[in-house]
């Protein structure tokens, strides 16, 4: 789905209903077009917040409808795929849950973020892979399978593990209600992710239908959330945007090359250390950004919106960097 919050398809399912060539079509389109509309809405927000303020109260609304959407995209055989393969899952599983929540401590010091800035960077760290990873692994000619699967079971696990890193690494800059953050993870994330997989399962033919609006649904509904946390915070931006960026930029591309280098030194191979790289460096910050508006401020909530944006377009622009290297590998051969 394209997006961070689980907003792209699944290129192995797009693959099954058509050829690989409108696959590529479909998935380059997604990768191009999310940022720009995210783009687009961070823009909104920032010239016209007075338009949205009390939206706010629907961002959880608005991430469970896009965890619904992934839940619809998930089959059986994205399940099995997981006790296949669960050495290399469990070496992505860690290496998500603990490159990323410790850049992000990392970062926020050593850059001298304020508490509530600090805070937003360390949750976008703990939060489960972002979905648009899968697609993004697919253009980079990675292991897809691999790459549904960590982000399907980080997801899953979310309500146990993104609450406890917070609290533990977040909690010297703010107080964290680890508890409360569970029970929101789980209406938000993990309900939604379930309800999709059954209405899946029970009525798989009309969903299939409709696999194909499904991204565009999820990636409107993220870009509402964007606009929201945007607006939310207008004033904050102007007075923060380029150290919240650096931040931002540091913190994926680390966590990119981080996850990549997981994946070689375990010597899963070039694909599956591709899909490492975006399962770590990719992360959902559309959870990230409704638990830090629920939980902290909107001043929060900031890090996870710009890396809504930028995780998107590096993941496109690394994606076709390493498809080209394919490329000319061949050719030299």
């Amino acid at each position: 789905m394209p997006g961070d919050s689980g907003a792209s398809p699944s290129p192995g399912a797009s693959a099954g209903r058509g050829t690989a060539s409108g696959t590529d079509k479909a998935a380059h389109r997604a990768v191009t077009v999310f940022p720009l509309l995210i783009l687009a809405a961070g823009a909104l927000g920032m010239i016209r917040p007075s338009a949205f303020t009390g939206w706010g109260t629907a961002t959880p609304w608005m991430l469970g409808t896009v965890m619904f959407c992934m839940g619809l995209t998930l089959t059986l055989p994205d399940f099995k795929a997981v006790a296949k393969r669960p050495w290399a899952v469990g070496l992505g599983l860690v290496a998500h849950y603990v490159i990323m929540p410790g850049l992000g401590w990392v970062i926020a010091t050593l850059l001298g973020l304020p508490p509530q800035l600090a805070a937003g960077v360390i949750l976008v760290g703990c939060a489960p892979s972002g979905t648009a990873s899968n697609v993004v692994a697919y253009l980079a000619r990675g292991d897809v399978a691999l790459s549904v699967s960590v982000a399907t079971v980080s997801t899953v696990l979310a309500p146990l593990l993104t609450p406890p890193l917070t609290l533990l690494l977040a909690g010297q800059f703010l107080d964290v209600d680890a508890g409360s953050m569970v029970t929101d993870i789980l209406k938000q994330v993990l309900l939604p992710v379930v309800a999709g997989v059954l209405v899946r399962l029970l009525a798989g033919r009309w969903v299939n239908r409709v696999l194909g609006v499904l991204p565009w649904i999820s990636a409107l509904v993220v870009a509402l959330i964007v606009v929201t946390v945007v607006a939310g915070s207008a004033e904050l931006i102007k007075n923060a945007a380029a150290l919240v960026l650096l931040a931002v930029v540091l913190h994926n591309g680390l966590g990119l090359a981080l996850g990549y280098g997981a994946g070689a030194l375990s010597r899963l191979g070039k694909p599956a250390s591709r899909a490492m790289a975006f399962e770590v460096g990719m992360q959902n910050s559309g959870l990230a950004a409704s638990l830090a508006t629920a939980h902290f401020s909107a001043e929060a909530a900031l890090p996870a919106a710009i890396f809504s944006v930028w995780h998107n377009v590096s993941g496109a622009v690394v994606a076709a960097w390493m498809a080209r290297r394919d490329r000319r590998t061949v050719a030299a051969d």
